[in-house]
C-alpha cells in the first residue's frame, strides 16, 4: 500500500483571492500550487453536500493506491467515496480523530 502527501485543507469564512467556485458541490477552493506549503483553502456555501465538520476542521489529503483499503482502516467514513471522473475517486474519513482525504487515481 502507498499513500503520498498531497496537501492540507483549511476551511475559511471569507473567500481568498484566486479561489475558484465549484458550482456542483457549492464550495470555493484555492489552488495548492499558490502556496509553498501545499495549503488548500476552502469556503463552503449553504447547500454543499460535504459534511459540516469539513467547514470547521482542517484535513490532510493523501493520494492512495487503494482507497478501499485505507477507508476500511479508518475509524469511519464521513463522505464518499465519490467518483470524480473515470478512474478518479475521493473520500473523507476520520482517522485517529483527524480528517483525512483519500484521493485515488487509477
Amino acid at each position: 500500500m502507498a499513500a503520498e502527501y498531497m496537501h492540507i485543507g483549511i476551511p475559511v469564512l471569507n473567500r481568498k483571492e484566486g479561489m475558484t467556485y465549484n458550482e456542483a458541490m457549492k464550495f470555493w477552493v484555492s489552488s495548492v500550487d499558490d502556496y509553498d506549503f501545499k495549503i488548500e483553502y476552502l469556503k463552503f456555501e449553504e447547500g454543499t453536500p460535504f459534511p459540516e465538520i469539513l467547514s470547521k476542521q482542517p484535513h490532510v489529503a493523501y493520494k492512495v493506491d487503494d482507497l478501499e483499503h485505507y477507508a476500511d482502516q479508518a475509524d469511519r467514513v464521513i463522505f464518499g467515496p465519490l467518483e470524480l471522473g473515470p478512474g478518479v475517486r475521493l473520500a473523507f474519513v476520520i482517522w485517529d480523530d483527524a480528517i483525512v482525504e483519500l484521493y485515488e487515481e487509477k
